[in-house]
């Protein structure tokens, strides 16, 4: 798919490169021109052969457009030709390029999952997981999608036992099934981890929240120990 340049307005929407990208940076989206934190955004620039690349890293070279990060902007982008208008020239379009742009998300999440791993940050296992719980350094549960329903009911069942009637904000996460679990951790038959502060946590989190919110358009994770979650994604009571 070919997006055909028209007019050079909305100058503004390009940026100066990846290195003008500091956090806390605002930027336009191009599809709605609505400012929002870079975090909200996914960056887009073009590649050698005229085709949009998304920068989920925020690292390419070249300027760049931004579009909000949900695959209903993104698919809304590709249909009104956001990305010839935001770049002034024609740009090539994947069709398909919104569920690219999930998959980039999803590995970038995996990656920070498996650095946290390596830096002891995650413990796997039913045994571990429960006494995971009891400590005051838990951020998250991972349970595998594809996993057992019985052994979620019993390690949020767990949360809930161990909140001792204080609002906990512990994430449940159940974005990955037990084959990528596996290959992130590096080791068999994942169904159930416990993700502990410490390096690389804070990244997973904001990467695992990110895609979540690419897909549904909500924030989602913050949940309260104070009930059973059964997966669900809500914001804590405080």
């Amino acid at each position: 798919m070919l997006a055909t340049a028209h007019n050079s307005e909305h100058d503004s929407e390009l940026d100066r490169g990846a290195i003008s990208v500091a956090p806390g940076t605002e930027r336009a989206c191009a599809l709605t021109r609505a400012a929002k934190p870079v975090a909200e955004m996914i960056r887009f620039v073009v590649g050698p052969a005229g085709e949009a690349v998304a920068d989920v890293k925020r690292k390419l070279p070249g300027r760049g457009i931004w579009i909000t990060a949900s695959r209903a902007a993104i698919e809304e982008a590709v249909k009104r030709n956001v990305f010839a208008r935001g770049f002034k020239r024609d740009v090539r379009v994947a069709g398909d390029l919104a569920a690219q742009v999930e998959r980039l998300l999803q590995r970038a999440a995996l990656d920070a999952l498996a650095i946290a791993a390596k830096a002891g940050a995650v413990v796997g296992g039913f045994a571990k997981v429960e006494a995971a719980i009891g400590r005051d350094d838990i951020l998250a549960l991972i349970h595998a999608s594809d996993g057992s329903a019985q052994g979620k009911r019993k390690l949020d069942a767990a949360l809930h036992r161990n909140s001792d009637g204080k609002p906990r904000k512990i994430a449940v996460i159940d974005t990955f099934t037990g084959s990528q679990l596996d290959l992130a951790l590096n080791r068999p038959n994942v169904v159930h981890a416990a993700l502990l502060a410490g390096p690389g946590a804070a990244t997973f989190l904001a990467r695992v929240m990110r895609l979540e919110r690419f897909r549904t358009g909500n924030s989602p994770y913050a949940v309260s120990a104070h009930a059973p979650t059964d997966g669900a994604r809500g914001k804590s009571s405080e």
